[in-house]
């Protein structure tokens, strides 16, 4: 087994404003496994919430024994020895995990969907993200996420109804919102959930800080649409800690560690009667069909990164009526 890597920076079509920050790029780690005449390919996303950076991941990588990740892939042990090596660091395990998978599907001739039991017909549809901004550029966003059937809001500020208003002035398709931890009036909180579902939204993320597990789990029990806890939700552990605090858990292998504990956490979700998204960081095709080979297990899908950025160093996967298309090509189906 051979392990290579290098760090690169995602550029994004616009400025992505959310609730706390705004930003202009991603750092990137792109990282290859090669085994016997095939190459797994993974990425880490390190968005800056979660504290990676390319130097944290290259430390992080230096540290993988390449041995400990013998095949045939057993991805318990794999996922268990990475998390000795350090704790944290989701994201740079996440691109190992990718990559395991991408050489697994190589190795076995069949592709990652299959290999995770996911079923193409069921692939939901993907939204499309627009980041807080001038009404101007958000009636441009709404122009280029025409060929989606669902968009995504990122709200959080005192503009939000305005941000609202600008985007159903253009387009009636449906819409989920993000408030990332932004809201803090539980009457308000509430207000806006009934006014938004007058505008045809069919989810909230994170509308409160993840600590504030009270204010999250009041407004649930009250809400018309559907709260779905995002940054509350970071790995396996974190899904029964959601129940009854959430209707649904986001789950992102950025998070997760990779597509073995994402299929987890999705599986757990079921068991609990949870809802899941699937979602994303800023990422290229090549995290993006990792997550949609996941995604048909999933009851709404937001895997929006090839859509968001300016330099994606692979092809584009096929997207067709809204969804992301599932290929037959071995392992993730990513194409240069």
């Amino acid at each position: 087994m051979k392990l290579t890597y290098r760090p690169y920076e995602l550029a994004l079509r616009h400025p992505f404003t959310i609730s706390g920050f705004s930003r202009t790029s991603t750092p990137l780690m792109l990282v290859e496994l090669s085994h016997e005449g095939f190459t797994g390919h993974g990425e880490a996303s390190m968005v800056p919430y979660m504290g990676e950076s390319h130097q944290s991941a290259a430390w992080f990588l230096n540290k993988v024994d390449v041995k400990e990740l013998h095949y045939p892939f057993d991805y318990a042990r794999i996922i268990n020895y990475l998390d000795s090596i350090a704790p944290g660091n989701p994201a740079i395990k996440a691109a190992i995990d990718i990559a395991l998978h991408d050489l697994d599907g190589k190795l076995q001739n069949k592709p990652c969907w299959q290999i995770v039991g996911s079923d193409p017909a069921l692939m939901p549809v993907t939204s499309a993200t627009i980041g807080i901004d001038t009404p101007e550029v958000v009636l441009k966003k709404v122009k280029e996420a025409e060929g989606c059937k669902v968009i995504k809001v990122k709200l959080g500020r005192d503009t939000d109804k305005v941000l609202i208003e600008t985007i159903r002035s253009a387009t009636e398709v449906p819409l989920y919102v993000d408030a990332n931890q932004g809201w803090t009036d539980l009457e308000q909180s509430l207000d806006m959930t009934h006014w938004l579902h007058q505008q045809g939204v069919q989810l909230i993320e994170q509308p409160f800080a993840k600590a504030n597990i009270d204010a999250n789990a009041w407004l649930t029990a009250r809400s018309p649409i559907p709260i779905i806890g995002d940054e509350a939700v970071q790995r396996l552990g974190d899904v029964d800690k959601a129940n009854g605090v959430y209707h649904g858990i986001n789950v992102k292998l950025m998070k997760s560690a990779g597509m073995y504990e994402a299929r987890l956490m999705i599986q757990r979700a079921k068991q609990l009667g949870l809802k899941v998204l699937i979602g994303c960081m800023s990422e290229t095709s090549c995290a993006t069909l990792a997550g949609a080979a996941l995604a048909p297990q999933c009851d709404w899908a937001d895997l929006d990164g090839p859509f968001l950025t300016r330099n994606n160093p692979y092809a584009d996967p096929e997207f067709k009526d809204g969804k992301w298309v599932l290929n037959d090509d071995a392992g993730l189906g990513l194409r240069n």
